[in-house]
C-alpha cells in the first residue's frame, strides 16, 4: 500500500517508528506536513493540494495531529475522508477525544468509571461545583491542555475557587474533577489497538509532583492489566470511535476510572517500558481497515418503519431472566434475538431452548416500541441502583 503519515515532526520518535514499521511490512510511506496542505472544496471533486501541487493517490492515512493544530489538522483529515481515503482514526473520533468535556459527556452515558466532573461558567456556581465533586482537594483542568500542562491540584476550596475564577477571567474553559486520593501520583496508560490492549504501563510521578506524565519527569514500568482494566480501556476507545488510542486510567476503590483518551498517543515511553513493537500493531490494524472496510447497513435497517436494532441487559427483568426464549413474550411482540452476549462470549442466532441468564446482553431486531419498554425498565433499574450506591457512599 501507499501510505501517508500526517505529521509536522517527521523526526519525532512516534513518526519515525510508524514509518519504519510501514517500510518493514512492505508499504510505501511518506511523511506529509499537515500545515503544507490546502483544500479544494468543489462539488463532487474534493481535492488536496500539497506544497502547491495536486496530491497523488494514497491508499490510507495515519494522522499524527498535534493539539496546537487540531482545527486545521481535522479539516485536512476530513478532506481525505471526503476523497474516500481510509484513515486510521477518523476526524470525528479525534475531535471528540480532544475536547475533554465532550469526551466525558459521551462516556458518561455508558457504564464506565469516570471521576466526578463539573463544568461551570458563572462565578456564583464555582463553590457549588467544588462541593458536588466531593470538595477539596480537587483537580482543575484546562479543556485543551496536553502532557500535564494545564492540570492543577488545589488543596483547599479557597485556592480552587481562586484558580477557577482566574482562569475564567482569561477566557479559559476548565473542568473541576474529584481528586482520587488513593491514586495520587500514579496512573495507567493502556495502548488500545482495535479491540485489544497491546501494551500498558504504570506511570509514577516523582517527589511531590502529582502529575505522572513522562514529560513532567514521571517514571514508567510495564504492567499487566486485569480483565476489568482491559475491558474499560477498550470500551472507552470504542465509544469515542478510536481504533488506536492511549487510554489513561486511575486506580480507585471503585475500580478503574477514565482520566483521558488520547487519539495520537506517543510510542516512545510505552515501547521502551514494555519492549513491545506497538508501531507494527498499529500498521496491522490499518491494514485490516483498508482490506476489510466497514460496510454501511443503514439501508437494510430502515426497510420497515417502526423496526430497528436495540440492545438491553437482562438484569431484574422478570419477563426474561431464567426463561427459555420460546417461553418469553419476545416473539409475540415481534422481537427477534440476534445475539446474546454472555460474559463477553457471543451466542449468535440463539434457538428457542436458550435460557436467558442474569446479566445477558440481548441484541435484538424488532418492534422499537416494545423494545423501548424493555429498555425503560432497564434504565429505571440502573437509576435505582445508582441511587442506592450514592446513599451507601454517604453513610
Amino acid at each position: 500500500m501507499k501510505l501517508a503519515i500526517l505529521s509536522c515532526s517527521p523526526q519525532c520518535y512516534s513518526t519515525r517508528r510508524l514509518r519504519e514499521a510501514a517500510t518493514q511490512r512492505g508499504h510505501q510511506v511518506k511523511v506529509l506536513n499537515t500545515l503544507k496542505f490546502s483544500l479544494n472544496v468543489e462539488r463532487e471533486h474534493p481535492d488536496l493540494i500539497y506544497s502547491g501541487r495536486s496530491l497523488p493517490h494514497y491508499d490510507a492515512v495515519i494522522p499524527r495531529i498535534g493539539a496546537s493544530i487540531t482545527f486545521y489538522g481535522l479539516a485536512v483529515l476530513r478532506q481525505f475522508e471526503q476523497m474516500g481515503i481510509p484513515t486510521l482514526n477518523s476526524a470525528l473520533s479525534i475531535s471528540r477525544s480532544r475536547d475533554k468535556l465532550h469526551a466525558m459527556q459521551i462516556l458518561s452515558r455508558h457504564e464506565i468509571g469516570l471521576p466526578q466532573t463539573a463544568f461551570v461558567r458563572r462565578k456564583e456556581d464555582v463553590l457549588d461545583a467544588i462541593a458536588r465533586v466531593g470538595g477539596a482537594p480537587v483537580i482543575i483542568k484546562l479543556l485543551e491542555g496536553t502532557q500535564g500542562v494545564g492540570v492543577i491540584l488545589a488543596d483547599t476550596v479557597k485556592v480552587a475557587q481562586a484558580i477557577v475564577e482566574t482562569l475564567h477571567s482569561t477566557r479559559q474553559n476548565v473542568l473541576i474533577q474529584k481528586f482520587v486520593q488513593e491514586s495520587k501520583g500514579r496512573d495507567i496508560r493502556a495502548f488500545v489497538v482495535g479491540d485489544r490492549v497491546v501494551a500498558a504501563m504504570l506511570r509514577q510521578a516523582q517527589g511531590d509532583e502529582f502529575r505522572s506524565n513522562v514529560h513532567r519527569g514521571g517514571s514508567v514500568q510495564a504492567v499487566s492489566l486485569s480483565p476489568e482494566d482491559q475491558e474499560t480501556a477498550v470500551r472507552a476507545a470504542q465509544i469515542l470511535g478510536l481504533r488506536v488510542a492511549g487510554v489513561d486510567m486511575l486506580e480507585s476503590r471503585d475500580g478503574p476510572q477514565i482520566m483521558e483518551v488520547n487519539s495520537s498517543p506517543g510510542l516512545e515511553g510505552i515501547e521502551a517500558a514494555t519492549g513491545i513493537d506497538i508501531a507494527s500493531a498499529v500498521l496491522e490494524e490499518l491494514e485490516k481497515r483498508v482490506l476489510f472496510p466497514e460496510m454501511d447497513y443503514r439501508q437494510r435497517l430502515t426497510i420497515s418503519p417502526g423496526y430497528g436494532i436495540a440492545e438491553f441487559t437482562a438484569v431484574k427483568l422478570p419477563a426474561l431472566e431464567g426463561r427459555a426464549l420460546r417461553d418469553t413474550d419476545l416473539m409475540a411482540s415481534h422481537i427477534q434475538v440476534l445475539t446474546i452476549l454472555r460474559n463477553k462470549t457471543p451466542i449468535p442466532n440463539p434457538n428457542g431452548d436458550t435460557v436467558i441468564e442474569t446479566g445477558d446482553k440481548l441484541i435484538c431486531y424488532g418492534d422499537l416500541l416494545h423494545m423501548r419498554s424493555l429498555m425503560e425498565q432497564e434504565t429505571r433499574r440502573r437509576k435505582a441502583d445508582r441511587k442506592k450506591k450514592k446513599r451507601a457512599s454517604k453513610e
